[in-house]
């Protein structure tokens, strides 16, 4: 009866199952935070720049890094300063959810730099939509009842029988 007990009696399987149940919560609910790529090229229109700019907006909002790459073909790579203005065209753009963690470099025939994202990363959780079955409620509606032998079945009048 002392204010903190002395010894306290449990099922130590339960102990341990409780243990392992709090890991699992534990791992769940962690994200590693990974790398987005998202290529473009020197001569790249406006509407697939800012398609890219938009997927590159939801990557960062998600808390993911990106690694923007503009790849150089052929004599464009005679011409670094478009992809470095259009790197920069592209850091400018998504300033609001992200900021330039590596500045533009070349190497090789590719030139890329990093964006890091100041948004919290999102866990992702499983859905469950029925309870603990984890079945959609249309998997567990009840199936349409097959006609009984008592029911008569009603023949399709209009199509030709095979014997016919």
């Amino acid at each position: 009866m002392a204010a903190p007990p002395v010894v306290r009696f449990l099922d130590y399987g339960q102990y341990k199952y409780e243990l392992t149940k709090k890991e699992k919560e534990a791992k769940r609910k962690q994200r590693a935070i990974e790398f987005k790529e998202v290529r473009l090229t020197p001569k790249i229109g406006t509407g697939d720049f800012e398609t890219k700019v938009h997927r590159a907006v939801e990557f960062l909002e998600d808390g993911d890094r990106i690694k923007v790459t503009v790849r150089f073909r052929g004599r464009e790579l005679t011409h670094p300063d478009i992809g470095r203005s259009l790197l920069a065209r592209f850091g400018d753009a998504v300033k609001d959810h992200g900021t330039v963690d590596r500045t533009p470099a070349l190497e090789g025939k590719s030139m890329f730099m990093t964006l890091a994202s100041v948004h919290k990363p999102r866990v992702h959780e499983h859905r469950k939509t029925d309870g603990e079955t984890g079945l959609s409620p249309a998997a567990t509606a009840p199936e349409p009842e097959a006609p009984t032998p008592a029911q008569p079945v009603e023949a399709d009048v209009s199509a030709p029988q095979a014997g016919e």
